[in-house]
């Protein structure tokens, strides 16, 4: 899809019409940006570990050192890798939408560099660490020769700020985007396969409460019903379309 032509027009006045907009990006919107999946990141030499080794409680105590190494490696292609239209079209919804929420399941900081405000980091931020005694968040550190880095306020190894296997979501990111499906009267579901709970429940939540539901990934399929749109596409393609058809300025003659 790659002009608003092939874009249904009911899903266009219904994002013209929405007062409350709330988006839920996975994986594929970040893998446009050439950023693999979390088990595609698993190459190389990394190759030989599951990810329980590498994103859980347990790997870190057992080996903090190796678990610092593959998100230091995930977190140097994610600085390389640049926001694409997808990214830029939803910064570009918000001067546009009266009300947006964006909630992502994706950790590497896109949305933020983007453009948009305050996105929802269900699953964390690769980019960020925090002290794994503590808790407390930390933007920046000093990489040196002891690895994981220490805290600087109480000396235990720092983590990155991301969630693993075994860890529950927290808590006010949960409770901003189940209030956002609760609210929104559009949700669009883009680039996420729709399996990982609890977030692959956002749409149907959103679509109970009345909200218009459109999802927009490759290979996606569903049965399309009055408030129900399944769109088969990349979101740095059909996104900008959408968003043009619905608020671009009528040219004058």
């Amino acid at each position: 899809m790659a002009n608003a032509h092939d874009i249904p027009s009911g899903l266009i006045t219904a994002l013209r019409a929405a007062r409350h907009v709330a988006v839920l990006t996975g994986a594929g919107v970040s893998a446009e940006s050439g950023i693999p999946t979390f088990r595609e990141a698993q190459t190389g030499l990394w190759a030989q570990y599951s990810p329980e080794d590498l994103a859980s409680p347990d790997a870190f105590r057992r080996n903090p050192r190796l678990v610092w190494e593959w998100y230091a490696w995930r977190r140097q292609m994610v600085v390389a890798a640049q926001p694409n239209p997808g990214h830029i079209a939803l910064a570009e919804l918000e001067r546009h939408a009266p009300r947006l929420t964006l909630i992502t399941q994706n950790v590497d900081g896109l949305h933020r560099r983007a453009g948009s405000a305050d996105p929802i980091e269900l699953h964390g931020n690769l980019t960020r660490a925090r002290c794994s005694v503590e808790g407390t968040i930390y933007a920046s550190w000093a990489e040196g020769e002891v690895a994981p880095p220490p805290c600087p306020s109480c000396g235990a190894p720092l983590r990155p700020d991301v969630v693993w296997f075994g860890e529950a979501l927290p808590p006010a990111a949960l409770e901003r985007a189940w209030d956002a499906a609760m609210t929104c009267d559009l949700f669009l579901s883009v680039g996420t396969s729709g399996v990982v709970e609890p977030a692959a429940s956002l749409p149907r939540v959103a679509y109970d409460q009345g909200a218009t539901v459109a999802v927009i990934n490759l290979d996606v399929t569903g049965s399309v019903g009055p408030r129900t749109y399944y769109l088969n596409a990349r979101s740095g393609v059909l996104l900008p379309a959408l968003i043009s058809a619905a608020f671009a300025r009528p040219s004058s003659s």
